[in-house]
């Protein structure tokens, strides 16, 4: 066995027989530790995220095209995929716009998603993001607060943004930020509150300056600012957000604004408005009697709504997309030499309890989770060619099982 050189570091005096690994240049040695540390140190100044003339170039598909991917992986909801598709071609299409002698500058038009637990909303988002090949970060609403109280600045949700896009400042400042649980930052009242409402109002009077398009100070690590932390500085001139939420009961300010009741006759007219179907009337008026603030409105001027999903339209979802439940589970189980076969009653028994729990796609993936999972640790035992059936469904998810579902939910 041959002896190493014994070279030393130049930055940290450390010989070759100390490291894993020593690499020469003209004028000295560096260590892979003084390598790693340097690195880090550059990530965290954000130097990788100001560096120019990267490929910053996209995907832009056609809307006709943008709408052909969602089908893919989205049951139903036309309306808000046409919607979304249009939006967010000509989002992207603006960023590449010249300044013409008519001075004219479109500006970004961000969407608000309206719509019952597990209609889609995030994975609307998220495939788009997917198809464009842009970064996306899903950020929560509900643990965003006012400045000076305990959770996480309006700012942070920029850092997630910047995480996905590899601290590459330009790269994240055309990515897309899904907002959701926009709902539950709703003020408690229509008059505005004389004292400071916490998880309310302050935090839509944060999103403000975030959604217009202005220059932002981000923490890099995320949380809360202080005095003596670093910033990174992003334009959100360019990035698209789009905000969701199910904003329960929301249908009694439609239907007032309707004048008729949820469930009714509006005014002689002998057309019935069924409670489920009013959410296609939504717009800016009953969302700010929902309790979103005006201001907030104007920067989310595109509006559209999510149907509830159907017995057909859930079993759809089991089975019909690229990644539908029930294939992913074919697969899995394939890689255990296990063919697994769902028969039709027990996709007709899942779809059932779904409707009962009223959670949408979402109760569907809890639901079918839960027997599958109690399969899969089983697995040994099964046999070559497995026949899911109704039965063996209702045997795994008993009461107890279906209300803590509920209960999770």
């Amino acid at each position: 066995m041959s002896k190493k050189n014994n070279k030393t570091c130049s930055f940290c005096g450390r010989t070759e027989d100390e490291v894993q690994l020593m690499i020469t240049g003209m004028h000295g040695d560096i260590c892979n530790m003084c390598v790693t540390q340097a690195y880090d140190i550059i990530k965290s100044e954000g130097a990788f995220a100001n560096k120019k003339g990267e490929d910053l170039k996209f995907d832009l598909k056609s809307p006709k095209e943008i709408k052909a991917a969602l089908d893919e992986y989205v049951i139903g909801q036309e309306d808000a995929k046409k919607i979304l598709s249009v939006a967010v071609y000509n989002h992207y299409k603006r960023l590449g716009q010249e300044i013409s002698d008519d001075e004219v500058e479109i500006e970004k038009s961000n969407i608000l998603l309206v719509g019952e637990t597990g209609t889609g909303k995030t994975l609307l988002a998220k495939t788009i993001a997917r198809k464009l090949q842009v970064p996306f970060t899903i950020v929560d609403a509900t643990v965003l607060t006012e400045a000076g109280y305990v959770g996480e600045d309006v700012e942070s949700l920029l850092t997630r943004l910047l995480q996905a896009a590899d601290y590459n400042v330009e790269k994240a400042e055309r990515g897309i930020v899904f907002i959701d649980e926009i709902d539950k930052i709703a003020r408690k009242g229509d008059n505005p509150s004389i004292t400071r409402d916490v998880s309310g109002e302050g935090v839509q009077q944060g999103l403000l300056k975030v959604l217009e398009g202005s220059i932002v100070n981000v923490p890099p690590e995320g949380g809360r600012k202080h005095p003596d932390q670093k910033y990174i500085q992003v334009n959100t001139k360019n990035i698209l957000f789009i905000a969701g939420g199910a904003f329960a009961g929301i249908e009694k300010d439609i239907a007032k604004r309707l004048n008729t009741n949820a469930i009714g006759f509006k005014n002689e007219n002998v057309e019935k408005l069924d409670e489920k179907g009013l959410l296609k009337y939504v717009n800016a008026q009953d969302l700010r009697s929902f309790g979103l603030i005006p201001e907030l409105l104007g920067r989310l001027p595109l509006v559209t709504h999510l149907d509830p999903l159907s017995k057909e339209a859930l079993k759809l979802i089991l089975t019909e997309p690229k990644n539908a439940l029930i294939k992913q589970f074919v697969k899995l189980f394939a890689m255990d030499d296990v063919e697994l076969t769902v028969e039709e009653d027990a996709i007709d028994y899942f779809v059932e309890k779904t409707m009962e729990l009223g959670l949408g796609a979402r109760g569907l993936r809890s639901l079918t989770e839960k027997v599958f999972t109690d399969l899969m640790y089983k697995i040994d035992e099964l046999p070559h060619q497995y026949h899911l059936t109704k039965e063996k469904a209702v045997e795994i998810l008993d009461q107890e099982s279906i209300q803590e579902i509920k209960n999770i939910n």
